[in-house]
């Protein structure tokens, strides 16, 4: 195994030197300043999706749906459920956070959908969204809600599913530590 691993962290290293050695730009958010021989990074605000922030469902007793993935598929539960911990691809040294929660039965969260699940979306720019989305026709259910860990509203999509848009500030998760699904 340590073969392996050193075998691994041998290509990643080969990788990053050979990705800072580049002359010319590959990337639309990545620029080369000649005279200092630097790269500046500028960070893309199109409101859109960027990945899956949350999976929420309906449970009949969420304690025990909780423990069976606990003991059965190695979840690191807490009392919301499970926070899985992945890296952004954009971003390698940032850590992410996607929350996985079992609601018990019934529960109004998921009001007005119909549906036994919702899912939450990792956006930026949520007011640019919000204010796309509505130009669309979309049904927006709220406003946006600000906590530390970041913004949040729901809206319908076209089958009836309430969805949740964050646009989260995974860097609280970091400080607040814990145990993480990896």
């Amino acid at each position: 195994m340590p073969y392996i691993l050193n075998l691994a962290t041998l290509v990643l290293i080969t990788f990053i030197i050979s990705s800072c050695n580049q002359t010319t730009d590959n990337s639309d958010n990545i620029s080369h300043d000649s005279k200092a021989n630097k790269i500046v990074t500028t960070q893309d605000t199109t409101p859109k999706v960027t990945g899956i922030g949350g999976i929420f469902f309906f449970s009949e007793d969420p304690e025990k749906t909780k423990k069976w993935y606990s003991e059965n598929l190695g979840l690191e539960t807490n009392e919301w459920g499970s926070s899985f911990e992945f890296r952004n691809a954009n971003r390698p040294d940032e850590i992410n956070y996607l929350q996985w929660s079992p609601f018990k039965k019934g529960s109004s969260y998921f009001a007005p959908s119909k549906k036994e699940f919702m899912i939450n979306y990792r956006v930026q720019n949520i007011e640019g969204l919000v204010k796309q989305l509505k130009s669309n026709g979309v049904t927006v259910l709220d406003s946006i809600d600000t906590y530390d860990y970041g913004k949040f509203i729901h809206i319908m999509d076209a089958e009836g599913n309430k969805i949740e848009l964050w646009e989260p500030i995974d860097s609280i998760f970091t400080e607040m530590g814990g145990k993480t699904t990896k």
